[in-house]
């Protein structure tokens, strides 16, 4: 099979900025090798911390122009947009309660927006935000960086082509430990702002890692949740907000689904795993064995699909970058998202039209993801009875 690769055409490098990510962030870090990947990005300013001593140290690290380091993202937005080489994208990779007064500034500014998941911490926040996004037409990507992977690629293809059936059961889980203990008590940075609802919003592990799995869940099936029945715990004593949840589906059209999300499942790294059960054949997917995709048509033997390798299809190509037998992970699924969305980008630069196969998620996926979490919460605070998504 050719390797088509994830690499758009050469044009000059979209200017982007960052909110956020300065030293000792991990998300920030990764967006940035993310952009760099496909060399279709080229950091030039940012606001890396609301410490201005913190921001200007992080943007020398970076080799940003200290003229070009702020640290007031209002400012950022204002100047930025007022030069002739202003910043034509933003990444935005802060806690969760300043996604959405970030982005209002940049958007009403014209300026493209990338931002780390989920949407905002509340529902109201998101609802008002998808609207001036939507308002401004911007591009605006929504980094759930695990649609970004070819075989997952591959797996929505073969559901939308009917390959499985109708669509029966789905099976998402998304189990850490990194919060088995208290952590956030002895000033550890990742868990002390995603322990405080007043950062992460009101989900803890829902929001942190069930939105991932509900979003995958979402974009490899095409089905949308009606209702849940959540049940959510505290496990840890004195935690303010979820670290471990088990959640009833009921999709539209009849399907039923599971998702369990957890920060406190000992022993376990970043287990984020998919089943799909249609009338005809199953898929099952691991991220921490990102490369293959298994299949199980009724009444034949299961059998392995890999990743650049036969009897995988464009939609899995476009997106792989090396031959079979060689990993891709994290970082490359991470990097295609951001290729995706600079291929939307480069478009409204030039004025030309987008390919239809390019895709990533954006403001109905992050609305949705929101008022996943929300509704979550919403249920298990009445014990656990059935609700809506107030989407």
């Amino acid at each position: 099979m050719a390797i088509t690769g994830a690499h758009v055409a050469r044009a000059p490098r979209i200017r982007l900025g960052m909110v956020g990510g300065g030293r000792d962030a991990f998300i920030g870090a990764v967006h940035r090798i993310a952009a760099r990947l496909d060399d279709q990005y080229e950091l030039v300013a940012g606001c890396f911390s609301s410490n201005a001593e913190k921001s200007m140290a992080s943007g020398a690290d970076l080799g940003v122009d200290p003229k070009r380091t702020y640290a007031d993202f209002s400012e950022m937005a204002a100047r930025e947009a007022r030069r002739k080489d202003g910043i034509e994208a933003v990444a935005i990779v802060t806690p969760n309660h300043m996604h959405a007064p970030v982005a209002l500034q940049f958007l009403k500014r014209g300026i493209h927006v990338i931002c780390d998941k989920p949407l905002t911490a509340t529902l109201p926040e998101a609802k008002k935000l998808a609207k001036a996004a939507e308002a401004s037409g911007v591009v605006f990507a929504l980094t759930h960086n695990y649609t970004g992977y070819p075989m997952i690629r591959q797996a929505a293809a073969m559901v939308k082509a009917g390959e499985l059936g109708d669509i029966r059961l789905v099976q998402v889980e998304y189990a850490q430990d990194w919060l088995a203990e208290p952590i956030e008590q002895t000033g550890q940075k990742q868990a002390d702002w995603r322990t405080d609802p007043a950062r992460s919003g009101a989900g803890g592990a829902t929001g942190d890692i069930g939105t991932h799995a509900f979003n995958l869940a979402g974009f490899v099936t095409g089905l949308e949740v009606e209702t849940l029945a959540a049940d959510l715990q505290s496990f840890v004593p004195g935690r303010r907000v979820d670290d471990n949840g088990h959640i009833l589906m009921r999709y539209k059209g009849g399907a039923r689904g599971m998702l369990w999300c957890s920060q406190v499942a000992t022993g376990l790294e970043n287990n984020l795993r998919l089943r799909v059960y249609g009338t005809k054949s199953s898929i099952e997917w691991s991220q921490e064995d990102p490369n293959y995709l298994w299949v199980g048509p009724l009444g034949q033997p299961r059998y392995r699909l890999t990743r650049g390798g036969a009897s995988t299809g464009a939609e899995a190509g476009r997106l792989t970058r090396i031959p079979p037998g060689h990993p891709e992970g994290y970082l490359e699924g991470f990097a295609n998202i951001y290729a995706e969305a600079a291929r939307a980008i480069l478009a409204r630069r030039d004025g030309t039209a987008l390919d239809a196969a390019v895709t990533f998620p954006g403001l109905k996926e992050g609305v949705a993801g929101v008022a996943f979490v929300d509704a979550c919460v919403r249920s298990s605070g009445r014990n656990g009875a059935w609700v809506s998504l107030n989407v």
